[in-house]
């Protein structure tokens, strides 16, 4: 079996865009994925995606431009004779919309009631993320600090990094996270080194604002929003998906960060409080999160709901916003009106929230736009979009879709009632195309799953000649 580059992406190259193709997480995760699949290995999804088993065959993973085209020619009526009979499956409800688009181009090859604003469950982490991108840089990186606030006093200050861990088995390479330990290390080198071996410690969450729980309420799919916690505010080893989270995420890291001091020799007086920085506050010491870039993968890829708040909160401080819900949704929209892509409703970054609303339209176009040859930072939300078969959400998905295994990246959405796929592929001639299809009413969330990939099978499987 032979395993081509990391990205279906790689076609753009041909169609005339320089991509980057590996994307950040070529040095670690991506790896790894690849090795899991040549092995046939499934390991469970995200807690939105219905989980089922993979085959361990497959064709060769995203081939690039040209190496499909002589398999077949386009079918006489083009992507509307191959996808309407799929679109009406009941398995996708009452209200279904689809967009495709070329690419290279910009072309639509097929709409279907494409305009039209839908609940988008997670697909909406494809707008968070392009915001993120565009208001941070790939390159950006999020720091927890330790400061000298006063006497023997010491502030933990939370950035908003989610990934900050207590753990000794965190990843390495680019997806490395910033290390509570080693800030605890750094801390206590500081401190003996100004004759200081007790302190008070205190904890600053001030840099973001408003309400911490998200709008549906205490969840095992989201902690709440804070700019301190570690590990998601997960209480088990889980990395992802649905977990029992912390209630208060902030107190909880702040007192972890205690304990570790006390193991590298500086005692604690006290309990640990909430106590906000001031201003003459000296830095003692930081630890620094993987790159907004390798955020962003994460996110994509695993349907990250914590990293997508986050993000969101960044895009807000970035832009002279608040870093709350609020705040967010503002900053989300107007990044992607000034990436011409206006007229989506964003309610929150992760898309728990049923008030977000986006049309297949947008989200197709939002795809194009992050191939766009003189957009190269907005590439890892291509990079980071899970493979058919094979990675992240989609990993359990495709089993019976030959045609779209390997070949189809896209991020998935599922609510109750709600079942989304927006992504890209490369079809039978060789274009790389971006499509979304968004589904509504639903019943049966594992049909509805198969139906979205048959579609998206199908557009892999097709000529796409209009």
């Amino acid at each position: 079996m032979r395993f081509v580059a990391v990205s279906a992406l790689a076609g753009l190259v041909a169609a005339g865009g320089a991509v980057g193709v590996a994307g950040p997480w070529e040095g670690g995760r991506r790896v790894a994925e690849r090795e899991r699949a040549a092995a046939g290995t499934d390991r469970s999804a995200d807690r939105e995606e219905t989980r089922r088993p993979g085959r361990s065959a497959a064709p060769p993973v995203l081939v690039g431009a040209g190496e499909r085209g002589a398999a077949r020619e386009a079918a006489p009526d083009g992507l509307a004779a191959a996808l309407e009979p799929l679109l009406k499956d009941p398995a996708l409800g009452d209200r279904r919309s689809a967009a495709v688009y070329d690419a290279a181009t910009g072309k639509r090859l097929y709409g279907s009631d494409e305009g039209t604003a839908r609940t988008p469950a997670s697909t909406i982490k494809l707008a968070t993320a392009a915001a993120a991108l565009s208001a941070l840089g790939q390159d950006h990186r999020v720091d927890t600090t330790v400061v000298a606030d006063g006497g023997d006093r010491i502030v933990l200050v939370g950035g908003g990094d989610p990934t900050l861990t207590a753990r000794d088995d965190a990843a390495s390479g680019p997806q490395r996270p910033a290390s509570l330990k080693e800030l605890a290390r750094s801390t206590a080198r500081a401190l003996k080194a100004r004759g200081k071996d007790r302190v008070e410690v205190g904890y600053d969450t001030s840099r973001y604002s408003g309400p911490a729980l998200h709008p549906m309420g205490p969840d095992e799919n989201i902690a709440p929003v804070s700019a301190l916690m570690v590990d998601e505010g997960r209480l088990d080893d889980s990395d992802r998906g649905p977990a029992e989270r912390s209630a208060d995420p902030a107190a909880d890291a702040a007192k972890k960060f205690a304990g570790l001091l006390r193991d590298e020799g500086v005692a604690t007086d006290g309990d640990v409080t909430p106590r906000r920085a001031g201003d003459k506050a000296e830095r003692l010491a930081a630890v620094s999160s993987p790159t907004v870039a390798a955020l962003v993968e994460r996110t994509l890829t695993n349907s990250d709901n914590d990293i997508a708040e986050a993000l969101a909160r960044q895009t807000a401080l970035a832009s002279g916003q608040e870093a709350s819900f609020e705040g967010a949704a503002r900053a989300v929209t107007a990044r992607l009106d000034a990436l011409g892509l206006p007229g989506a409703r964003i309610a929150d970054g992760s898309g728990l929230d049923r008030a977000d609303q986006i049309s297949a339209d947008l989200l197709a176009r939002l795809l194009v736009r992050a191939a766009e040859p003189g957009r190269p930072g907005l590439r890892p939300v291509l990079t980071g979009l899970p493979v058919a078969g094979f990675s992240g959400t989609l990993r359990g998905r495709y089993a019976d879709e030959a045609a779209g295994r390997g070949l189809v990246r896209a991020k998935t959405g599922t609510l109750r009632g709600v079942n989304t796929l927006a992504g890209t592929v490369v079809d039978a001639e060789g274009r790389v195309v971006t499509f979304a299809f968004m589904a509504s009413g639903t019943e049966d969330a594992d049909a509805a799953q198969r139906a979205l990939d048959r579609l998206a099978a199908k557009v892999a499987d097709c000529g796409c000649r209009s």
